[in-house]
């Protein structure tokens, strides 16, 4: 009688470390267990630690409440201004509602990554390029905002959105290579001006100093000549400036030399007139007896009185 008793007791001993053992559910820290009973969802949400179910009557499903991160596949779209771009991006969510994630949505995992897919399409297309490469801030926080309304819905809260990386065509790459290229020279030839008139106002300014010190003017060209001999060079060339020479004499004290006197005009050269040559083969003309001879004019002597050719008390 007593052995049967033990045996019994024995036995309900057993049979109750196995049901205790089917009831017993151990829920983790990050998790949270939600209870279906006969189906239908029993209204608390079983908190972590331990916890018994109904060995055949409930079923406890486990709900990760830590932020998932989920990368969104990579998009190809057009944007505004008409550049196609390939996109790609990443999601952090975490369940905040463990009963409604797994009623409100058949998987909710799934459900995020299309709605996240849909939503960089719809960023790509309403934002312009230079929006993509510099100002994703913001466009990280349109998207978030996108993403954030429906997954309220299905116990998800949206923690963050990231535009991971922007791919381009070649073509666009180098025409943005050369943009760039051009921008920096361009900035480069606005501060070697601004350089080059600072330099001329300082110049300026020493120019004004040496010229009120006509020492100091030697003094830097002698600094000068010894900075090019100290390389060592085969050949020395040395400048001296004009108002160097100009210094020198003024303190040698050579007086200024005379004005040359003025050159004596010269007169013109008397040419004279080329006398036309006989042709002999010319018939020379014979003079008639009948024509009366002419007196011939008296030629001015410049040294003494004028001479008459004729003899005295001819008539003729």
């Amino acid at each position: 009688m007593i052995q049967e008793l033990l045996m019994a007791v024995a036995g309900a001993g057993a049979a109750v470390a196995v049901y205790a053992g089917a009831a017993a559910r151990v829920v983790k820290q990050y998790e949270r267990g939600v209870v279906f009973r006969f189906g239908r969802l029993l209204g608390d949400v079983r908190q972590p630690g331990f916890t018994m179910i109904l060995p055949g009557v409930d079923r406890l499903t486990k709900v990760n409440m830590q932020i998932v991160t989920m990368p969104v596949p990579a998009q190809e779209g057009i944007t505004r201004d008409n550049v196609t771009v390939r996109v790609d991006a990443v999601v952090y969510f975490k369940v905040v509602d463990a009963a409604e994630a797994l009623v409100g949505v058949e998987d909710y995992k799934f459900a995020v990554s299309q709605m996240a897919q849909t939503s960089l399409r719809s960023i790509i297309g309403k934002s312009d390029l230079d929006d993509l490469l510099s100002n994703r801030e913001q466009l990280n926080q349109g998207l978030e905002l996108m993403l954030d309304s429906p997954a309220i819905g299905w116990g998800v809260q949206i923690d963050r959105v990231e535009i991971k990386d922007v791919s381009l065509p070649e073509t666009m790459k180098r025409s943005m290579a050369r943009q760039a290229e051009a921008d920096r020279e361009r900035r480069a030839r606005l501060i070697n001006a601004d350089a080059e008139l600072q330099a001329s106002k300082k110049l300026a300014e020493a120019a004004h100093q040496l010229e009120d010190a006509p020492a100091a003017l030697q003094l830097r060209l002698l600094q000068t000549v010894m900075a090019v001999a100290a390389e060592k060079n085969s050949t020395l060339v040395l400048p001296i400036p004009v108002e160097l020479l100009r210094f020198l004499e003024r303190a040698g004290g050579a007086p200024p030399a005379a004005p040359a006197a003025p050159a004596a005009p010269v007169p013109p050269e008397v040419t004279a007139e080329p006398v036309p040559e006989k042709d002999p083969a010319e018939p020379v003309p014979e003079k008639d007896p009948a024509e009366p001879v002419r007196a011939v004019d008296p030629v001015e002597d410049l040294t003494g009185p004028s001479v008459d050719p004729s003899p005295p008390g001819d008539g003729s």
